[in-house]
């Protein structure tokens, strides 16, 4: 078994994820590999300095404009939004795989009374006009509904009619998201957008163990290195520790993943096998660990599993959008930020679009970081990028946060 330091289980994680050494990936064409080498990124619609999504494409993807993302989403029809690690964004191409999720949501909904009715009037009326969303679908009223894979719908009252019908022919797979206005969803006929060959694929997976175990390998290809213990970067999967261990057991066998050890941790870590050519080019030195800056979605994929965090980079996030405002110790949005293979603090950034200022309305940087010339410039030079990416000119002045712990 390969014994990796701390520094390098770092340095691997990091590589693997474009965010150390030269932009490995770049442009709309970059924004799409990297998410068919995460296999998805989650979506959360809340946009203080961009949505979680978008802020996960940034920070590793040279020249990202929100607009790639959209494009790929609605034009292109590269990618798609549907459940998966939460609400997710994933390659079309992996539709298939989601099958299950589709059965179940047709099995719930058959349970609700009047919606088999609503969803034959919604699609008629789609197949006629185009895409719609819950105000303009000419249905009335309420219904008892709640979905299948999301928190949407109640569970002890009655819900509006046409939302409830557009979500559940959504999670059907009947219908996709055509476009957003904002966090308002506009939906289309799915067989307009999705190819037939994909859209009717039977799952390549011959059961629901054998697709606990693709998407084991996916969030372990996602994130680079995850270990044998309870880890949040599994959620959305049905998994608990008897399943996980013997899936990787069975993966190990089979030569798909091959276990690592990390210093001073006592649980084996895996990797995906076409990692290993990186993993040794670490462990030898040879990999490209040019520092650079990057802020973190606060959904980010590196940030999948806190408890891998602390344990790694000795870095404890929260992320406090949720926490009342007297009992928040940062601030409502705060982004970790990334220099080289460490944490070294992190920020609240708004920006004021009207006027073209990023605002900094807080940096905290973590004990024990010198505020050195580089530091200060690649701060600067990550701002300025980050200015941009919000539709911002200029950035307010530093000055008073520098010398700030």
């Amino acid at each position: 078994m390969l014994t990796l330091t701390n520094e390098q289980a770092r340095q691997f994680i990091l590589a693997k994820q474009g965010l150390i050494g030269d932009y490995r990936f770049v442009g709309k064409d970059g924004a799409y590999d990297y998410v068919r080498q995460a296999g998805c990124i989650q979506y959360d619609p809340v946009d203080v300095c961009g949505k979680n999504a978008e802020l996960t494409l940034q920070s590793r993807v040279k020249g990202f404009q929100k607009s790639m993302l959209e494009e790929l989403l609605y034009t292109d029809r590269k990618l798609v939004d549907y459940a998966d690690k939460e609400l997710s964004i994933w390659p079309v191409e992996d539709w298939p795989y989601f099958s299950s999720y589709r059965d179940r949501s047709l099995k719930l909904g058959a349970t609700f009374d009047g919606i088999e009715e609503l969803k034959e009037k919604a699609k008629a009326y789609i197949k006629e006009n185009g895409p719609v969303c819950s105000d303009t679908l000419p249905v009335e009223g309420e219904i008892f509904w709640h979905s299948s894979m999301h928190w949407s719908g109640n569970w002890h009252k009655k819900s509006p009619a046409a939302r409830s019908v557009l979500e559940q022919l959504y999670t059907d797979g009947e219908l996709v998201i055509h476009h957003k206005k904002g966090s308002r969803k506009y939906y289309d006929l799915a067989e307009k957008y999705i190819p037939g060959a994909i859209l009717k694929a039977a799952n390549p997976c011959a059961d629901e163990e054998e697709l606990t175990a693709w998407r084991v390998l996916r969030r372990i290809g996602a994130i680079g290195l995850l270990w044998d213990k309870n880890s949040t970067a599994f959620l959305g999967i049905d998994i608990n520790a008897e399943k996980r261990k013997k899936i990787l057991e069975e993966q190990t066998a089979s030569g798909k993943i091959i276990p690592v050890a990390v210093e001073g941790i006592k649980q084996s870590f895996y990797c995906l096998k076409l990692d290993e050519v990186l993993l040794r080019s670490v462990i030898d030195g040879s990999t490209d660990l040019k520092p650079r800056m990057s802020f973190l979605a606060p959904l980010d994929p590196l940030m999948w599993d806190k408890a891998l965090i602390q344990s790694l980079w000795d870095f404890t996030y929260a992320w406090e959008i949720y926490t009342p405002a007297v009992k928040r110790k940062y601030g409502y949005y705060t982004l970790p930020i990334l220099y080289g293979d460490r944490f070294v603090g992190r920020i609240e950034a708004v920006p004021d679009r009207k006027n073209g200022i990023l605002n900094v309305k807080g940096l905290w940087w973590e004990p024990g970081v010198r505020r050195t010339k580089k530091l200060t410039d690649a701060l600067n030079k990550t701002l300025k990028t980050f200015a941009r990416f919000n539709d911002c000119r200029d950035v307010n002045d530093l000055q008073s946060f520098m010398a700030k712990d």
